[in-house]
């Protein structure tokens, strides 16, 4: 068996919109000026403690707290076919990639299971992926902690593991945990960046990344 690791967030969710709309109410909850879309889209695929450390430097710890619980209230409210919806061709990757009997299919995501659950409720995904990794149980991207236990629920070794995802930190999670990794291009962060962190290939899109997954496969 080989095991396909996909992140979430910018990789099959285009949930940019939603992500800011959370931060924005959240940031006003406890009082700090909203930040613009680009200086949170920076910070997405870091768990939210990490991102909200960076997105508000000079808080302390318990500000950042109040952050993330307002955050995942905020986000948890949020329409989510109408704010984050897959992107074209998402789920006729993952529904091909599901129906392999040679492929396992994983999430490795810095959303929390309270994120996560819900998105795949509403598109249809659970029982597509054999193991479900999010922040609440692992270290921030891009530790390789998810990755390690994807593989070690999954039986597999790193040789026979790929990560899909569209942020250096998933690139140099990949990278720490010794699997190769194939970026995105439709994603928050720039095909430069991906390719400088470590990605093998950088996929233009969904037909693209399906090519690369059964290059990779053979």
């Amino acid at each position: 068996m080989r095991l396909v690791i996909f992140d979430v967030d910018g990789t099959l969710v285009d949930s940019q919109q939603v992500i800011h709309l959370g931060m924005t109410a959240a940031f006003e909850a406890v009082g700090l000026p909203v930040l613009p879309k680009e200086q949170v889209l920076a910070t997405v695929g870091l768990s939210l403690p990490v991102a909200m450390a960076r997105l508000a430097p000079h808080a302390d710890t318990s500000v950042h707290a109040l952050l993330v619980e307002a955050y995942k209230d905020a986000f948890t409210a949020a329409r989510i076919k109408e704010f984050a919806p897959l992107y074209p061709g998402a789920l006729e990757c993952i529904e091909a990639l599901s129906a392999r009997d040679d492929l396992l299919l994983a999430i490795a995501t810095g959303k929390g299971r309270r994120g996560l659950l819900p998105m795949l409720d509403t598109y249809g995904l659970h029982g597509r992926f054999f193991s479900l990794q999010t922040a609440d149980d692992h270290p921030s991207k891009p530790h390789p902690s998810m990755l390690h236990r994807a593989m070690s629920e999954a039986g597999v070794e790193s040789e026979r593991a790929v990560m899909i995802g569209d942020t250096t930190y998933d690139i140099e999670m990949a990278v720490a945990a010794g699997i190769p990794a194939i970026g995105v291009a439709w994603g928050y962060h720039p095909v430069e960046a991906l390719q400088n962190a470590g990605a093998v290939q950088v996929a233009q899109d969904f037909s693209a990344l399906s090519a690369a997954i059964e290059d990779w496969a053979v």
